[in-house]
């Protein structure tokens, strides 16, 4: 296995995984270890080029830091990518070759699952690194985030409908779920049982049939998604959907979602601001996931009073950001910008 390190002046460290014999290509981001070690998930998929796989280990690893800080996790950013089609091209040799590339790290970096894994795969990483969460099995074990994550979206969806329509109350709104894997499909199940109406659109045929017949939803292709009409948008899919191309054909009102780094560029969340479109920072919205990692990390015994003390901290927190961003006329992701850089700063003092 050769580990390289990169240049990254805005990270503290980033490495290059290579292991041809077992096929692995992936990379390691730790984007800022200041609030705690790095954590952030392990994503498998395909990408068109290793700059590619690069420049999404180095957003995602920002976000990390930004999302840990903003639940009040005594965590920072990190996450780490390979390059395979988890379908096809997985094995346990990659996974226990990767787990290797973690066990460098020396706890600089925890891992968990994220696209493209289950708490399976993390399983068989930990079988040479203890610094994965996220685990089946295990005194501390979290097991899979999906569920934890999706209650936390739901909260956030229930409090931007509050600032954009006056009511949590979502009987009767529509919703547009880009995305019907682990995360998407457990936010649907919630929002159906709230009494929203459905529109959704994945990859996978079998997931959107068994939706419809389900919930009762309505499907679109994933091209047609991002156009349909809907009070609320929420993206579980890939990151980068919220752009300059996306945007001026959005019918929606309001965001709010668990896909990572939505915005393609901060200058797109003003965008959504002046087109009058309520947007919920993702990092704040989809803090769920990582919440329930960090009792393992952590090592906290009491998850469930954990994990409910600070959902109920971020959806504070989301109040709060939606609060000052209509009373400032600006846009929230901005905001929440601020809080989080604050929070570092008190941080450091």
């Amino acid at each position: 296995m050769k580990l390289t390190p990169l240049p990254c002046p805005a990270h503290e460290e980033v490495i290059r995984v290579e292991a041809p014999e077992v096929g692995l290509l992936g990379f390691i981001a730790i984007h800022s270890t200041q609030m705690g070690p790095a954590a952030g998930g392990l994503r498998m998929r395909t990408y068109p080029s290793a700059d590619a796989a690069l420049t999404d280990a180095l957003r995602l690893s920002h976000g990390m830091t930004f999302k840990n800080a903003a639940a009040g996790l005594e965590l920072g950013g990190g996450k780490a990518v390979i390059m395979a089609d988890p379908g096809k091209q997985k094995t346990p040799e990659m996974l226990r070759a990767f787990g290797d590339a973690i066990a460098s790290l020396e706890g600089r970096y925890w891992t968990a699952e994220d696209m493209g894994m289950s708490p399976e795969d993390m399983g068989v990483i930990a079988e040479v690194t203890p610094y994965v969460a996220g685990l089946a099995r295990g005194d501390f074990a979290s097991g899979d985030p999906s569920p934890i994550t999706a209650l936390g979206i739901f909260n956030a969806i229930r409090v931007t409908a509050r600032h954009r329509f006056g009511t949590e109350d979502l009987a009767g709104r529509r919703v547009a779920v880009q995305g019907l894997g682990h995360v998407g499909w457990a936010l649907a199940a919630q929002l159906h049982a709230a009494g929203a109406q459905l529109t959704v659109a994945d990859i996978n045929a079998g997931q959107t049939e068994s939706a419809a017949r389900e919930f009762g939803a309505e499907v679109v292709s994933v091209d047609n998604i991002l156009t349909a009409e809907a009070d609320i948008l929420a993206p579980c899919a890939i990151g980068g959907i919220l752009n300059a191309t996306t945007i001026p054909n959005l019918k929606v009102s309001a965001i709010a979602g668990g896909a990572n780094n939505q915005l393609a560029t901060p200058a797109d969340g003003d965008a959504l601001h002046k087109r009058g479109i309520l947007y919920a920072p993702d990092y704040v919205a989809n803090a769920g996931g990582i919440i329930n990692v960090a009792t393992e990390i952590l090592r906290i015994s009491d998850r469930p009073g954990f994990v409910a003390e600070k959902l109920a901290e971020v959806r504070s927190t989301l109040d709060a950001i939606l609060s000052a961003a209509a009373q400032r006329s600006s846009s929230p992701h901005r905001l929440a910008d601020e809080i989080v850089l604050e929070k570092m700063r008190a941080k450091a003092a």
